[in-house]
């Protein structure tokens, strides 16, 4: 990929849109949060089927961004880019105008579609634009890294705003405007053209991949309810596992592989995907349980819940932008990622030990910062090595394994938790010591996903060569 011959400041207009995007397709994860327990008043949800207010976004987006990213390539990125939010508006506005669970879940299938043409493309046109200067590209990929944990945690705050002074259904309505704008600045701002990628698009790859993620995904929250040695939760999360399966021996295969196996041939970038995975399936289940046990268990209403986030948010901002390069510059990538994802795990071990009459200040505070610390110091180093571990022309796909990874980890972690804290009393609404419990065990179980994510990466890397760390021209883009 070389860089954009359009001038300097055209080019940080640029980024601003495609941060502002990634800003827009995380924070659709978690803007529905503090929504969640209006919606599931109106739509009939029950406790055990409103995670899927979330799942089926995280499934559509997780399971086609590899389509996404191999489209990008193909047919280049700014027109999946204007694709994808012309595909993310349309699911806005179904997904706001639902009446009933049906039409709600099939407006965030969309919605996730969606996101999956915009992420992938995004990060692509980041590299074609600053990819030929390392003092930008770090900058860059800072400043978007952030608007990712940004996004996720800022829509918890500003769905708390609008839960509380509008209605639920705008949570969904506020990206209608935002997509226009995206769309009539994508032309004049972003580079055009395809990259020059051929061959076929892998439809069967894509299906089976998306259908194994639903499937396992599907097993894993009903379990509780049905039994974990149910026909129906085995037979979920076998075919889930099957298709899966099927999904890798496709790829093998195929002429035009969705996601050529051979990319992984490529040091570190395995070891990068992994630590997003496990980021992903720590982090998402925090923000679901810990808006949850504001809500119903301190009894905030929407707006205070939003805003008792936005520390956590602010640190996240710092940390990436400021304090990730730096750290990146003097220890390299693989300090950082494992020292993040084992902070991650204490400040969610320090969550675990909630109380029912707990308080802000000392049960939410202290351990949603440390929380929030490991992030900022994991995401930007191990988004950035997946990245540049990839061949130039796969940059695309690259985009997309990597968002797979932590937008696949968000679901399978949240189903893996949503299913934890049934089993300890999650679902006894109004039994507040019952619903602690459930809250509790969900924080501690994502700490242990954090743990083991910390350790994995710690032995892949030693497996790897090692990379250099950053020139001191990222310390100073940092600043």
């Amino acid at each position: 990929m070389t860089s954009s011959p359009a001038p300097s400041r055209r080019r940080w207009w640029a980024l601003g849109l495609i941060a502002i995007a990634q800003f827009m397709v995380i924070m659709d994860t978690s803007i529905i949060g503090v929504a969640l327990p209006r919606m599931q008043e109106d739509l009939g949800f029950t406790p055990s089927t409103l995670s899927w207010v979330f799942n089926a976004y995280v499934i559509a987006f997780g399971g086609l961004l590899l389509l996404g990213g191999r489209l990008s390539d193909l047919f280049g990125a700014r027109r999946l880019f204007v694709t994808g939010w012309i595909i993310l508006l349309v699911g806005s506005f179904v997904a706001g105008a639902a009446g009933d669970v049906t039409i709600e879940l099939v407006g965030r299938i969309v919605q996730g579609a969606g996101a999956a043409l915009i992420a992938p493309s995004a990060l692509t046109l980041l590299m074609m634009l600053f990819g030929a200067n390392p003092k930008d590209l770090t900058r860059a990929l800072a400043l978007y890294g952030a608007a990712a944990p940004a996004g996720g945690t800022a829509g918890v705050f500003l769905g708390g705003l609008i839960t509380q002074y509008a209605s639920w259904p705008w949570v969904f309505y506020i990206n209608i405007p935002i997509a226009l704008i995206a769309v009539l600045a994508a032309r004049p701002l972003l580079p055009g053209g395809a990259s020059g990628t051929r061959g076929g698009v892998d439809l069967l790859g894509a299906l089976t991949a998306t259908l194994g993620l639903g499937a396992l995904v599907y097993g894993i929250v009903r379990a509780p309810e049905a039994g974990w040695a149910a026909t129906e939760t085995l037979i979920a999360i076998g075919g889930g596992v099957v298709l899966l399966a099927l999904f890798l021996v496709i790829q093998a295969r195929s002429r035009s592989p969705l996601m050529p196996l051979s990319i992984f041939r490529a040091p570190r970038l395995g070891a990068a995907n992994l630590a997003q995975f496990f980021l992903g399936g720590a982090w998402i289940p925090m923000w679901f349980f810990l808006n949850l046990y504001l809500q119903q268990v301190l009894g905030y209403s929407a707006f205070p819940s939003g805003a008792a986030l936005l520390p956590m948010t602010a640190l996240i901002m710092v940390g990436m932008i400021v304090l990730a390069p730096r750290v990146i510059a003097r220890f390299g990538m693989k300090t950082p990622i494992v020292a993040g994802l084992v902070l991650l795990a204490a400040g969610l071990g320090w969550l675990s030990l909630v109380r029912p009459d707990g308080n802000f200040l000392v049960d939410v505070l202290p351990g949603s910062l440390v929380a929030a610390l490991g992030m900022s110091l994991a995401f930007i180093p191990s988004l950035g090595t997946a990245i540049s571990a990839a061949r130039p022309d796969e940059g695309g796909l690259a985009s997309g394994i990597v968002n797979t990874s932590y937008q696949v980890g968000s679901a399978l972690g949240l189903a893996a938790m949503t299913a934890l804290a049934a089993s300890f009393g999650a679902e006894q609404l109004g039994d507040l010591p019952a619903l602690t419990d459930g809250y509790s065990a969900a924080f501690l179980g994502s700490a242990a996903v954090a743990l083991v994510g910390g350790v994995l990466a710690l032995a892949f890397f030693r497996r790897t060569p090692a990379a250099a760390p950053a020139a001191d021209p990222a310390v100073e883009a940092a600043g």
